[in-house]
C-alpha cells in the first residue's frame, strides 16, 4: 500500500509500508505468540516476505518519486529581434501571394543561399541547352536528314548531326559560340537559321542575367560588415554630470567606411492609453542627430553616448527599475565601402543583461613613436566607476535643489566675509525706500538695488564658492 504524505520540507514525497496483520493466517499466527509469551521471533523460511519494509529499498522509492531541490527562479531570457550579428530574428509566414517573390525575380535570385543559387546557375544553362538541342533534333528529324546520313548528295540542315547527342553538343556550341568547325549550318535550312538567331539572342540574355546575379552576390557589402565590430555590453555611468548610456563600435580594417552614421532605437512592447498593445514598439534614442555627432569618422574605436534626457524614455529609470525592465536597444551603423562604394550595414542589439550600471569602458588607443595604436584585446573590457543609482530625473532634481540652496546660501555668506561691492547710494536708496510707504519709491529703489545686486554678486559668488 502507498500514500503520498507531505514532507516537512516542502515537496511530496511517496511513503510505501505494509499493512500488519491483515492476512487472517498473520493474525492467528501473532496471537499463539501472544499466548505463548514467547520473545523469540517467528522463522522464517527463504521464501517468506517479511512483514516489515526494508529501509533502503523505501528511501530509493522516495528518491525517485520526490523532486530534486527547488532551484532558486530565474529570470526568462528575452528573445532577440536582432541577433549580436546583426541577423534579424524575423521570419514570414502564411505569404499566400508568393508571385510577388517572382515579379522581382533577380532580387529573388540574389537572396537565395550559395547552394540554391549555384543549383539554379547550372540548371539555367543546362535546360538552355537541352531545350534547343531537342529543337535541333526536331529540326534534323523532320527534313529527313537522319535518314540520309550516307547520301553524299543529300544537304542537310546541319552537318555532321547524327543524333541527339550531337543535337546537344551543337546547342552547346551555338550559345557559348565556341565554334569547332565540325558541325555547322547550312544555307539550305531557314528554319534553322531562325532557331540560330533566336538562340544567340536568348543565350546572351541569359548570360547577362546569371552572371550578374552572380557577380553581386559575391560583391554583396554584408562581409564588409563581419569587420565592424561592437562592444559586448552598454554601460550607464556620468558624462559631464549627466547620465549617459554609451557604446563603442570600431572597424577592424584600414580601408574605412565612408559617411559613417549611426542610429540607435528602443525595442519594448507597450500600451496606450486606450488599451491597444503595440508589440516591439520601435521609438528613436538620440546619438547626437541635432549636433552631428551620429556622423563618424571611424578611422580608431568610437564611444558613442546618447544622453538620458526629459526626451529619453529612460529619463525615469533607475538602476533597480532599469534590471526589472525588459526592452532591446538595436544599433545600426550605415555608411558606404571605400574599395566598391557600395551601402554596408552593420547591427547588434542589446538586452537588459547586457547593460551595465556604473561602468566605463577601458581606453584602447595608445600613443607610439609616430603613430597611434588601437590594442582590441581591451575592446569589450569595462571598469567600474563612482555613479549614482537614481534615474536622471532625480539626478537633476537633486542638482537644480543644491542650486537654488546655493543661490540663496551665497549672500548671507557674503554679509559675513567681505563688504558689499555696490555703490553706497543704492543700498541707503534701499534702507530709505524700506521704511517709507509710497509703493513706487519702494519699487524703484528695490529695481535699483536688484540692478547693482545683480550685476554685483555675480563675482563674488564664483569666487566664495571657488574658495570654499
Amino acid at each position: 500500500m502507498s500514500r503520498v504524505s507531505p514532507s516537512p520540507e516542502g515537496p511530496l514525497i511517496r511513503q510505501t509500508f505494509i499493512k500488519p496483520l491483515q492476512d487472517p493466517r498473520r493474525r492467528r499466527g501473532a496471537q499463539r505468540r501472544a499466548a505463548g509469551g514467547g520473545s523469540s521471533g517467528p522463522r522464517r523460511t527463504p521464501g517468506a516476505r517479511s512483514a516489515r519494509p526494508d529501509a533502503a529499498a523505501m528511501a530509493q522509492e522516495n528518491a525517485a518519486f520526490s523532486p530534486g531541490p527547488e532551484e532558486p527562479p530565474r529570470r526568462r531570457g528575452r528573445q532577440r529581434y536582432v541577433e549580436k550579428d546583426g541577423r534579424c530574428n524575423v521570419q514570414q509566414g502564411n505569404v499566400r501571394e508568393t508571385y510577388r517573390y517572382l515579379t522581382d525575380l533577380f532580387t529573388t535570385l540574389v537572396d537565395l543561399q550559395w547552394r540554391l543559387s549555384l543549383l539554379f546557375f547550372v540548371l539555367a544553362y543546362a535546360l538552355t541547352w537541352l531545350f534547343f538541342g531537342a529543337i535541333w533534333w526536331l529540326i534534323a528529324y523532320g527534313r529527313g536528314d537522319l535518314e540520309h546520313l550516307e547520301d553524299t548528295a543529300w544537304t542537310p540542315c546541319v552537318n555532321n548531326l547524327n543524333g541527339f547527342v550531337a543535337a546537344f553538343l551543337f546547342s552547346i556550341e551555338t550559345e557559348t559560340t565556341i565554334g569547332y568547325g565540325h558541325r555547322v549550318i547550312t544555307d539550305q535550312c531557314p528554319e534553322g537559321i531562325v532557331l540560330l538567331l533566336l538562340q544567340a539572342i536568348l543565350g546572351s540574355m541569359v548570360n547577362a542575367f546569371m552572371v550578374g546575379c552572380m557577380f553581386v552576390k559575391i560583391s554583396q557589402p554584408n562581409k564588409r560588415a563581419a569587420t565592424l565590430v561592437f562592444s559586448s555590453h552598454a554601460v550607464v555611468s556620468l558624462r559631464d554630470g549627466r547620465l549617459c548610456l554609451m557604446f563603442r563600435v570600431g572597424d577592424l580594417r584600414s580601408s574605412h567606411i565612408v559617411e559613417a552614421s549611426i542610429r540607435a532605437k528602443l525595442i519594448r512592447s507597450r500600451q496606450t492609453l486606450e488599451g491597444e498593445f503595440i508589440p516591439l514598439h520601435q521609438t528613436d534614442l538620440s546619438v547626437g542627430f541635432d549636433t552631428g555627432d551620429d556622423r563618424l569618422f571611424l578611422v580608431s574605436p568610437l564611444v558613442i553616448s546618447h544622453e538620458i534626457d526629459a526626451a529619453s524614455p529612460f529619463w525615469e529609470a533607475s538602476r533597480r527599475a532599469l534590471e526589472r525592465d525588459d526592452f532591446e536597444i538595436v544599433v545600426i551603423l550605415e555608411g558606404m565601402v571605400e574599395a566598391t562604394g557600395m551601402t554596408c550595414q552593420a547591427r547588434s542589439s542589446y538586452l537588459v543583461d547586457e547593460v551595465l550600471w556604473g561602468h566605463r569602458f577601458t581606453s584602447v588607443l595608445t600613443l607610439e613613436d609616430g603613430f597611434y595604436e588601437v590594442d582590441y584585446a581591451s575592446f569589450h573590457e569595462t571598469f567600474e566607476v563612482p555613479t549614482p543609482s537614481c534615474s536622471a530625473r532625480e539626478l537633476a532634481e537633486a542638482a537644480a535643489r543644491l542650486d537654488a540652496h546655493l543661490y540663496w546660501s551665497i549672500p548671507s555668506r557674503l554679509d559675513e566675509k567681505a563688504p558689499h561691492p555696490c555703490p553706497q547710494p543704492a543700498l541707503s536708496a534701499c534702507k530709505s525706500a524700506s521704511t517709507t510707504e509710497d509703493p513706487m519709491q519702494v519699487g524703484t529703489a528695490g529695481l535699483e538695488v536688484g540692478f547693482f545686486e545683480t550685476s554685483c554678486d555675480r563675482m563674488w559668488r564664483r569666487e566664495i564658492v571657488a574658495g570654499g
